[in-house]
């Protein structure tokens, strides 16, 4: 059983505003010893890739392990990415881009950056988190400044993992818990609890339907719990 913290229960969460100076919008989030760096920077202009007449902007995003974040320490990834870091920054890009309304942000490109200074579990997470606030912050300095003229955010959007770890369902896994998971999940909703994202998967003996809503509900009240902290930012 855990010692730390009740199984449904999250880690202690912080969001440090304006955490760098250059980048519009920035947050240092912490879940636990998980502790990422986001940003959010603006060019003006789209992507190549979309047509010129295409109203909308764009949104992306880019993730990276610092090499000293984890216990052994990992290689830069310098000219070509890993399959897992491109799942991660594609999965922030999307999550990010659902509580968006690109065509309120014509012409502008929104990169979120989540740099992982320290990876103790949940870092893709906390990245969708801090990624949002970071986004939030730099929206409304471009509304202040009239660079946008409507706000683009639908409403905000939140992560949390859960899983199942000796037999026992738990809320936001550390590193030890995940790595000894049976089943392993990522939940992405809006405010509004729409889902982005729900994975969830069996690394060992699968699991049922029942466990499945169970993980879900657990993930749920996590995330409302979150986002009612956003509230500080």
């Amino acid at each position: 059983m855990r010692t730390d913290r009740k199984n449904n229960e999250l880690r202690k969460i912080a969001f440090t505003k304006d955490f760098t100076k250059n980048a519009l919008g920035s947050v240092l989030v912490e879940f636990g010893d998980t502790k990422v760096i986001t940003t959010a920077s603006i060019e003006e202009g789209k992507p190549k890739w979309m047509e010129k007449d295409d109203p909308r902007g764009w949104l992306t995003a880019e993730y990276s392990l610092l090499p000293s974040s984890t216990n052994v320490r990992c290689q830069r990834e310098r000219t070509k990415i890993s399959g897992r870091t491109q799942e991660i920054q594609r999965l922030i890009g999307r999550s990010l881009r659902a509580c968006v309304d690109l065509e309120k942000m014509p012409d502008i490109t929104i990169t979120i950056d989540a740099d992982v200074i320290q990876a103790d579990g949940g870092t893709r997470t906390a990245s969708i988190c801090g990624g949002f606030l970071a986004l939030k912050i730099a929206v409304e300095k471009l509304l202040k400044e009239g660079k946008l003229k409507e706000n683009p955010i639908i409403e905000p959007v939140a992560a949390i993992s859960a899983g199942i770890v000796d037999n026992e369902i738990r809320l936001d896994l550390n590193y030890e818990e995940d790595s000894h998971a049976r089943v392993d999940s990522n939940v992405v909703l809006t405010k509004s609890g729409k889902i982005i994202e729900f994975q969830t998967t069996a690394e060992g003996e699968p699991y049922d339907y029942n466990q499945m809503l169970e993980i879900f509900a657990v993930a749920k009240n996590g995330i409302e719990k979150i986002i009612e902290m956003y509230n500080v930012i």
